[in-house]
């Protein structure tokens, strides 16, 4: 595989590596330039294949997700994110702005990435699968209704099959917004939509959701609010216990955010749930760790953030967090900078050490 280079670009991001009581103001961990190409690289989704990294992107000129110029590229790294591919297209139909929007492996282990069409004649949604993070093919574009704004990650519930969360809706204080289900029991071929809530508020509306399975037919999600301040900016909290047939939406005490998306991580070993996200506008990557048994049942119990990461305090040139794991080892794919010109940064961040028994002491 052919190799570029790349260097982490510290004018655009000023982490400093740190242990453990850095000044506030301080980052933990230093992040590695996946693309800093000019343009709008932005809203990436992270995955790893194996001891592969393979981080798909999206670029165009603004933060325009339907502009025709905009498509989807991917690269992909095998030390860790110090060096990436040349970079390759997804999918760049001039009729369409294409956007990353979810990711996850599908049965065999192979990646499979969410690509949100819009813009065109007809607003769309397109899967695709990559075994090396270098070739793609398309394998399914389902008929939606309510037509989701984004698919979020895919992630498996034994016994039903593979999952990902939706939200449709205009952004409007109206009562058009929804959310629910996709399900696939055929490999990611054909999807099952299931409405969960609809006729929402935006106040009331979990959008980008972040899911995980935690075992005994239970689902755990954190989803960003679309509205600020006291009234409602606050992340909400989502869990199932009957494998995503029903739910329950409550909201948490996150409110370090401007419009931030949560990415989850969960370890079944340590018991320890980690919510990773950028608070848009102070140009922070944060995360909050917890025994998982700790915030099930008290959404607004989660523990005081830590800064792993640094980025633009540009609000909406920045943001987006998506993790993916290898070993001991997060890695957490962003985009910062300020328009016209963005970058797309990986941040490897150690894995939480707090073990299950630390929280019944």
């Amino acid at each position: 595989m052919n190799r570029t280079k790349t260097m982490t670009t510290m004018a655009a991001v000023t982490a400093v590596v740190a242990v453990l009581g850095v000044g506030a103001t301080e980052a933990k961990f230093t992040p590695y330039t996946v693309q800093d190409c000019k343009g709008y690289n932005s809203w990436p989704m992270m995955q790893a294949i194996g001891q592969r990294l393979v981080c798909t992107y999206s670029r165009g000129t603004s933060h325009n997700i339907v502009e025709g110029v905009r498509g989807v590229f991917a690269r992909a790294s095998d030390d860790g994110g110090k060096t990436w591919s040349n970079e390759v297209c997804v999918a760049n139909e001039p009729n369409y702005g294409e956007v990353t929007i979810g990711k996850g492996l599908d049965e065999n282990g192979a990646m499979l990435l969410w690509v949100r069409c819009f813009g065109g004649p007809k607003n769309h949604h397109d899967l695709y699968r990559t075994k090396d993070g270098m070739t793609f093919e398309k394998i399914s574009t389902p008929s939606l209704s309510p037509l989701p704004m984004q698919i979020t990650d895919v992630f498996h519930v034994p016994g039903k099959g593979m999952m990902s969360l939706w939200f449709a809706g205009n952004y409007k204080d109206d009562r058009s917004h929804s959310w629910g289900t996709l399900v696939s029991t055929d490999n990611g071929l054909t999807w099952k939509q299931t409405t969960i809530e609809k006729e929402l508020s935006k106040a009331d509306w979990p959008t980008e959701q972040s899911a995980v399975y935690v075992g005994d037919g239970k689902i755990f999600a954190l989803a960003r609010t679309e509205v600020s301040g006291s009234s409602g900016g606050l992340q909400f909290q989502l869990t199932s216990v009957d494998s995503g047939v029903t739910w329950k939406r409550e909201r948490t005490n996150i409110g370090d955010i401007l419009c931030s998306t949560p990415s989850l991580v969960y370890d079944a070993q340590s018991g320890l749930v980690s919510n990773y996200y950028f608070e848009r506008g102070k140009g922070l990557v944060k995360r909050r760790v917890n025994v998982l048994a700790e915030v099930w049942s008290k959404p607004t119990a989660w523990a005081e953030p830590e800064i792993v990461g640094r980025g633009s305090e540009s609000p909406w040139d920045t943001g987006n967090v998506n993790v993916t794991v290898i070993g001991n080892t997060h890695f957490l794919a962003y985009y910062s900078g300020t328009h016209p010109n963005t970058t797309v940064y990986v941040l490897p961040v150690p894995a939480p050490k707090r073990r299950l028994q630390d929280a019944k002491e």
